[in-house]
């Protein structure tokens, strides 16, 4: 089977986290051409064709110059990632209003200004793809996350807006929208307040997760890169709006079905 983004270009914002890192090395093996734009370089050595770029997605100079350099060196831009993201656990009455302007300005105003430079490049391309991270708290809520729920909810009307806007320009634009991830962002989870934890150890809330979950497990990057590499190859042709739910079917049942 020939690779299905054979020669696409990709630029994917929050590389070198535990998914974005994921998504990287999957669009590589598929034979893409992928920026990794992170403030933090990745962890492992970066595959041939991955380049890690320094980029704030806060900084809207930031994201004008590192389109305007990509628009320099490739004719187009075919698929754009916004994967950067980060979580506060805390309800509203403990988040502070610079805690809450600065989850908005990464998972929000970031995939925003992205977006917006990256459009003229995307319009280049013959079947441009653009994946936002939202999340399954997004629909419904985990205790202690008020701030990280609100940007989700965002990310989910913005993406139906952009594909709408979008569409006849030839861009296509879903949500990813992931429910527990082994990351390192899930096991801060763990550790913090919002956990819930009673004094439980690690180990016995990790089971505790998985039991809740009706598949009993949690997803893995790489579950959810083949998610995003699917949404990103022109097999996914006629997917736009819409919010891809991958979360082990959580979601999906009863919440008193497990007690």
């Amino acid at each position: 089977m020939t690779n299905r983004i054979e020669g696409k270009t990709a630029f994917v914002t929050g590389g070198a986290g535990g998914i974005g890192w994921a998504i990287c090395k999957r669009f590589a093996a598929e034979g893409a051409r992928v920026i990794c734009a992170d403030i933090t370089a990745p962890g492992d050595f970066p595959p041939e064709n991955v380049e890690h770029r320094s980029y704030d997605v806060t900084d809207e100079d930031a994201a004008r110059s590192a389109f305007a350099r990509l628009g320099a060196e490739w004719e187009s831009l075919d698929i754009l990632v916004n994967a950067a993201g980060i979580e506060i656990e805390k309800t509203i009455e403990d988040t502070t209003l610079e805690e809450w302007r600065r989850s908005f300005a990464v998972n929000v105003d970031g995939m925003f200004l992205a977006s917006k430079y990256a459009l003229p490049l995307l319009r280049k391309s013959a079947g441009a793809s653009v994946i936002n991270f939202g999340s399954y708290d997004g629909f419904i809520a985990d205790p202690g996350l008020a701030a990280y729920c609100a940007t989700k909810g965002a990310v989910h009307a913005l993406t139906r807006a952009m594909a709408c806007d979008h569409g006849p320009e030839g861009i296509r634009v879903n949500a990813v929208c992931p429910g527990y991830v082994d990351t390192p962002m899930l096991q801060s989870f763990f550790t913090g307040e919002g956990s819930g934890g009673g004094g439980k150890s690690i180990e016995d809330l990790q089971q505790a997760v998985r039991d809740v979950h009706p598949t009993r497990t949690y997803g893995t990057p790489d579950d959810i890169a083949n998610l995003v590499l699917w949404l990103a190859s022109d097999e996914a042709r006629y997917a736009s709006g819409q919010l891809w739910v991958m979360d082990g079917g959580l979601s999906a049942q009863v919440q008193q079905m497990r007690l």
